[in-house]
């Protein structure tokens, strides 16, 4: 009687079939499932990456969160409250 069992590659042919018999219906989702976890780990490790590094900002003379500043349609020596609507509009 022959070896079948020898190598490695009748075992790996056997389960290859049997993942194709039993699994198919269920390939594409893993795949896609594969995909997302791919690229969530390279964004993570992206993320890991540029961690320590300080950010600088790329329009330093723009607003900054937290700073209050002049409405434009606002009439000069009108005093501003730090609302977003203009001092002729105000209830």
């Amino acid at each position: 009687m022959g070896r079948l069992f020898d190598g490695p590659w009748p075992i790996v042919i056997i389960i290859v079939v049997a993942l194709l018999l039993f699994a198919a219906p269920k390939l594409p989702a893993m795949a896609r499932s594969l995909g997302q976890s791919m690229r969530i780990i390279k964004s993570e490790v992206k993320e890991m990456k540029n961690d320590g590094k300080t950010e600088t900002p790329a329009d330093p003379t723009g607003p900054v969160e937290g700073k209050i500043v002049n409405h434009p349609q606002a009439k000069p020596g009108e005093p501003t409250d730090g609302t977003d609507v203009p001092p002729s509009n105000r209830a």
